[in-house]
């Protein structure tokens, strides 16, 4: 038997990137636990963390002291003592390679490059590693995230808009289902 690929949820801020807001906070507290829930893992890119914050598991720490969701970020923590919570700057001109293919999620994607969720958990079930981009602001991805990413990937039958954390439970749930059936 083959061994499985791993599937990353990535959380693109589009948000200031200068300012931490709620929103990042509540996106990850929300993220850790579906990482940890369905085995996949979390990392952020461009994230404005505050200063003081330099390692993952300080982020995942004060996260912890800031939210009830997800066991108090008791989950976000569990993930990152595991190794499976990074963080990381805007990508120029690719995300990082060893975290898999970018597979941007939009209800939008670009003929040419549209996957579907077989051919994402195809991937997986063939070893090959995947990092599910998720845009984090009201407007998603910005323009240069689509171009980066070779493949876009709609969740849904149809082009329908799902709040970023309702997108995020989707493909992590939709993902683990798939391959364990």
């Amino acid at each position: 038997m083959s061994r499985l690929g791993r599937a990353t949820i990535a959380l693109y801020n589009s948000y200031d990137p200068t300012k931490f807001r709620e929103a990042h906070r509540r996106a990850l507290a929300r993220a850790g636990p579906l990482a940890l829930a369905f085995d996949l893992n979390l990392a952020t890119f461009g994230f404005p963390f505050p200063a003081e914050l330099q390692t993952p598991q300080e982020i995942a720490d004060w996260v912890a002291t800031t939210t009830s969701i997800g066991e108090h970020g008791g989950f976000l923590q569990e993930l990152t003592e595991k190794g499976r919570f990074q963080t990381f700057p805007y990508p120029n001109r690719g995300f990082p390679p060893q975290l898999g293919e970018a597979i941007l999620t939009t209800r939008k994607p670009a003929d040419g490059r549209k996957i579907d969720i077989d051919e994402v958990v195809a991937l997986l079930r063939s070893g090959r590693s995947v990092l599910v981009i998720f845009g984090l602001g009201p407007k998603g991805a910005p323009r240069e995230v689509f171009e980066m990413c070779r493949r876009h990937m709609d969740i849904t039958p149809g082009g329908f808009s799902l709040e970023t954390c309702t997108a995020m439970g989707a493909v992590a749930g939709v993902i683990a289902h798939k391959l364990r059936g």
